[in-house]
């Protein structure tokens, strides 16, 4: 705490006070030592003894603590609030949280009404439910499902029929009327890029995309295990590559490859996911190139090339069209044969 006098620091409080009633919405979801709690007021009891307070409720119980405990979600009001707090009291940040070691906020009742739409992310897959995030928030839940084409980091719209709660987790069942990729709800961490020193042929400075965080050995053993006709094993190593790092495009473009023929759907979610998590750091307005030179562009130049086929199977020639155009824009070396796969859908043939 500052060395000021008690009524400063009560001026000081009373002012955190009001940004607190002028910028955080409450209630909001928050995090004490990793246990879900929802915050219901942020106050200042006119003791600078005891600070800044937040009501919390967890379950059936309310209790009060110092809002300098609180952990919000990142970017949130809320947690700026709690580093400015922090600051004035002389504490370094709240570490980051670990995500094994916090658990998540259940999606209460609340939370969906039955026959409204309601838009979740999907952030992991079994063979008959779906874990999902109430797009946002943090509050996560089952849907339960037989048959799906969804795959984690796509958003479902969900037409709720039933909901209820299961050994104390909360699930939802419901028809899916819509399934979309948006890569920029996904708090993922753009991959890096690196400006190369050699230009294109036509005067474009080169790229490299980072990969360095992949988990690259599933990856190769999956593609061993591909090459061993062990096709359930592959996917579930490419599975796990994705459940490690959503970035890791080349598990994407394999699992793309492994549904093109008998289901195309499911392989475009796979490619576009995959292109829509590369487009983080090579934009639409992207102006350099790509080459297929350097291994690590690779990942991004097949969900690229893969995207294109989907939509071609999927009777969306001009879509398909556009994606090998962005593709030979990337990289007009061509090493996929993009160019005569063009020719054959602008001559219709």
């Amino acid at each position: 705490m500052s060395d000021a006098t008690p009524n400063d620091d009560a001026r000081a409080l009373l002012e955190l006070e009001e940004t607190a009633h002028t910028t955080v919405l409450l209630p909001a979801d928050a995090h004490v030592i990793g246990e879900p709690v929802t915050v219901l007021a942020i106050r200042y009891p006119g003791l600078p003894r005891a600070g800044l307070l937040a009501v919390c409720r967890r379950g059936d119980f309310t209790y009060e603590l110092s809002l300098a405990d609180v952990s919000f979600p990142a970017t949130s009001a809320g947690a700026a609030l709690v580093a400015q707090y922090r600051a004035w009291l002389g504490l370094s940040p709240l570490p980051a949280s670990v995500p094994e070691a916090t658990r998540a906020h259940k999606v209460e009742g609340d939370d969906i009404v039955i026959g409204r739409p309601v838009e979740l992310l999907v952030l992991a897959c079994k063979s008959n439910a779906l874990r999902c995030r109430l797009l946002g928030s943090t509050r996560e839940g089952t849907r339960r499902t037989a048959v799906r084409e969804e795959i984690p980091g796509v958003i479902v719209t969900v037409e709720p029929r039933k909901q209820g709660t299961h050994a104390g987790h909360p699930y939802l069942s419901g028809e899916v009327s819509a399934i979309r990729v948006d890569a920029t709800v996904l708090g993922l961490e753009p991959l890096a890029m690196y400006r190369e020193d050699a230009r294109s042929g036509d005067g474009r400075p080169t790229y490299r995309l980072a990969s360095d965080d992949a988990p690259t050995d599933l990856v190769l053993e999956a593609r061993e295990c591909i090459e061993a006709r062990a096709y359930p094993e592959a996917d579930e190593l490419l599975d796990r590559a994705l459940a490690l790092d959503l970035r890791c495009l080349d598990a994407h473009a394999l699992l793309g490859e492994r549904s093109l023929a008998h289901w195309p759907p499911l392989a475009l979610h796979h490619f576009e996911l995959g292109v829509a998590i590369g487009s983080l750091t090579v934009g639409e307005g992207f102006d350099g190139v790509l080459p297929w030179g350097f291994v690590e562009n690779r990942p991004f130049l097949r969900c690229l090339h893969g995207q294109s086929r989907a939509l071609l199977r999927s009777h969306r020639r001009e879509d398909a069209a556009c994606a090998l155009r962005r593709l030979l824009r990337l990289d007009p070396s061509d090493p996929l044969d993009a160019r005569s796969d063009l020719a054959a859908i602008e001559a219709g043939t």
